[in-house]
């Protein structure tokens, strides 16, 4: 088993994040991105306009502690392939998480806090993440700290509203009507974003991709 590793012991100030100024309301969307889909733009594009963000950030991530990562692309490859989705200006594609020396989400967003204590951050994430949300480590730590922005997906919003994190967290649940105000608002605070839904996902499309190729396969 992993060692848990505490929230103080690590990061440093060389570690490089997209420039942010005070006041200002940004998202986060991490994962591996393993490939980066329509569905990853879908869930970056509602988060940005119904939070009304002033950035993005898609956070792509050294590897998942929940997955083996073994043949996981390089990150600057899957990097690139986030910008594909990640047209606007508002959104930043970074990997600074690499430098945190940690693959956990509550590292590295307990570092974002202390670095900007004055950007209100909101974590983004799809339903299908709030399904398994109470495997992250520290995740009562990450509601208590940060809103939470949950966008559907496809099949998920019965399972997510369902499972022991959402069942935990359904007294915090903030309508969708205010969510232009969750980024200002005290967490725990989350809301489930309705919009339109793409059937793709990345473990779909990494089983239909040739070995050691991050590009799908040829249909001639």
């Amino acid at each position: 088993m992993a060692r848990k590793i505490p929230l103080r012991d690590f990061g440093s100030l060389a570690v490089k994040t997209p420039l942010v100024f005070p006041g200002q309301r940004v998202g986060i969307m991490g994962g591996t991105f393993n490939p980066a889909h329509g569905g990853h733009g879908i869930v970056a594009e509602t988060a940005v306009k119904r939070l009304q963000l002033d950035q993005l950030w898609v956070v792509v991530t050294p590897g998942n502690p929940l997955k083996a990562n073994g043949g996981l692309p390089p990150l600057g490859e899957r990097m690139r392939d986030a910008r594909k989705f990640a047209k606007q200006p508002r959104m930043k594609v970074t990997g600074f998480e690499a430098e945190l020396g940690t693959p956990y989400t509550a590292a590295m967003l307990s570092f974002l806090k202390r670095r900007y204590p004055d950007v209100h951050f909101v974590w983004v994430m799809g339903a299908d993440n709030l399904a398994s949300f109470d495997r992250w480590q520290h995740w009562q730590s990450i509601a208590a700290a940060f809103p939470i922005a949950v966008v559907d997906r496809p099949g998920w919003r019965l399972k997510a509203l369902s499972a022991c994190a959402g069942a935990a967290l359904a007294d915090r649940r903030v309508p969708e009507q205010l969510a232009a105000a969750l980024p200002l608002m005290q967490p725990p605070a989350w809301t489930l974003l309705t919009t339109r839904l793409s059937p793709l996902s990345s473990t779909a499309l990494r089983s239909v991709r040739p070995p050691n190729s991050g590009k799908p396969p040829d249909k001639t």
